[in-house]
């Protein structure tokens, strides 16, 4: 097949190649220095010279030291699995301004602190803004190798040099460039290509491999979905910008759990990891006040207590107001449909909002008892009972139904000590004691809801 011919320049001063002419090198700012090249590309030649690859037995393949190695943090470690494998590729993704790069500095600071070799590659921040945020964030800079690149061979000619990394971090991938390549930076094709040269090198060379990732305006990770693919491990950092909390999500895990999270907080420091993160979310709330209920949440393995606020107001619009914050609308709309029809309760002339307290997000189903109760304590204006606690599942005919992990919640309820637990029948807590039984008030529906908590009857321990 016939090769053709693509335009490329070169710099005469520091020999970096571009698809594009510019008047200024981006990599030696040398000006009036990129001379045109001519180079021809094969387009769709078969690769010679290379032995085809041929199937093994996989009871014959050698073992490999796959030991894991340790970031320094155990929270981290756990939510990876058992720390950074060797060869592995980990995707960490997050809106601007997330903590993302801090979050990245402070661990490669840790690993290099305990006798590790890494490196930092950084595409958007000079090594002396680097170096900035690194004295801020009181890291030891006497070791931290770093590394400021805009070209994807610059990275790769360091993983040709010993000694070799054992930790490459590269943020991000959307600002380096594969010269071999046509488009800028970021597009899907630059993406791609850059990626899967990283991800070849580091197999190769027994590397850990974090790469940083952009995100959508839509929330989705930028670039080709087949970047998802390509790397072993999906990292999502979530948060509010206005609040001081990071979540850092493990979305995919090829080396341990999914869904696993890590609280994080951001301090005079950087980020924190909040070791009890049961009752993080419960700051500065006065139970005394209408219109409050605590969920017990559940986020892969780890429950802890949320807020769920409602305020029910007289309405003087023609169409009365539905907000929701921190879940979707749309939810909320189901549940005071089902309240109207099941409770008898008088909300289409009323303004209803809810939110989840501290600003976070959650789509579980066991938030809807919750929601349930908050709206109910706001329409009678009756706080609830001060140490009650709710979840649940609440279906289109107002039953009430069973949530994964209803042992993890009732236990962790137990240990915090709250009472009373309002949650689903449920066969799961046979084995909860009779004491801390006599503190669980299992609701059917809803009317069994409204009667145990506003009208101050209780229900007993129904399986």
């Amino acid at each position: 097949m016939k090769s053709k011919k693509r335009q490329a320049y070169r710099c005469s001063s520091c020999q970096a190649r571009f698809t594009q002419w510019q008047g200024q090198c981006p990599r030696c700012q040398a000006w009036g220095t990129l001379a045109p090249e001519e180079e021809p590309r094969a387009t769709g030649q078969r690769q010679t010279g290379r032995e085809p690859a041929s199937p093994v037995v996989l009871s014959e393949v050698p073992e490999t030291d796959s030991r894991s190695l340790s970031t320094g943090s155990q929270a981290v470690d756990s939510l990876l699995g058992d720390g950074l494998v060797p060869g592995s590729t980990i995707l960490l993704a997050g809106e601007p301004g997330v903590g993302k790069s801090t979050f990245l500095l402070q661990l490669v600071g840790g690993f290099v602190a305990a006798q590790g070799q890494a490196m930092y590659v950084s595409g958007e921040e000079s090594l002396s803004q680097l170096k900035r945020r690194a004295d801020r964030l009181g890291l030891s800079t006497a070791k931290l190798t770093a590394l400021n690149a805009a070209s994807t061979e610059d990275v790769l000619e360091q993983l040709n040099r010993e000694p070799l990394p054992q930790l490459v971090v590269v943020d991000s991938v959307q600002t380096l460039i594969d010269p071999d390549m046509d488009g800028i930076p970021g597009s899907i094709g630059q993406v791609r290509s850059v990626a899967s040269r990283l991800v070849e090198a580091v197999k190769r060379t027994r590397s850990a491999l974090i790469i940083v990732g952009h995100v959508t305006k839509e929330g989705h990770i930028a670039g080709p979905k087949i970047l998802e693919h390509m790397v072993d491990t999906v990292l999502s950092m979530e948060g509010d910008k206005q609040h001081f909390y990071r979540i850092l999500r493990a979305v995919k895990n090829r080396f341990g759990p999914t869904s696993a999270i890590v609280l994080l907080e951001m301090v005079d420091k950087g980020l924190r990891v909040v070791r009890d993160p049961s009752t993080f979310f419960l700051q500065a709330r006065d139970p005394s006040l209408s219109g409050t209920a605590v969920v017990m949440a559940l986020e892969g393995q780890r429950p802890f207590a949320v807020e769920v606020q409602a305020l029910v107001s007289q309405s003087f619009q023609s169409q009365p107001r539905r907000t929701a914050l921190g879940f979707d609308t749309n939810r909320l709309h189901l549940l005071l449909a089902i309240m109207e029809k099941k409770l008898k309760l008088h909300l289409g002339q009323m303004d209803v909002y809810a939110k989840i307290g501290g600003g976070l997000r959650l789509e579980e189903p066991s938030l809807d008892l919750g929601v349930v109760a908050a709206v109910m304590s706001s329409f009678f204006d009756q706080p609830l009972p001060e140490r009650a606690i709710f979840w649940g599942e609440v279906d289109l005919s107002g039953q009430v139904r069973p949530v994964a992990g209803e042992d993890l919640r009732v236990s962790q309820a137990m240990e915090l000590g709250y009472g009373p637990v309002v949650c689903p029948r449920s066969r799961s807590g046979a084995n909860v004691p009779a004491e801390a039984r006599r503190r669980i008030e299992r609701v059917g529906a809803l009317d069994q809801l409204q009667e145990t908590v506003l009208a101050g009857r209780s229900a007993p321990d129904r399986r």
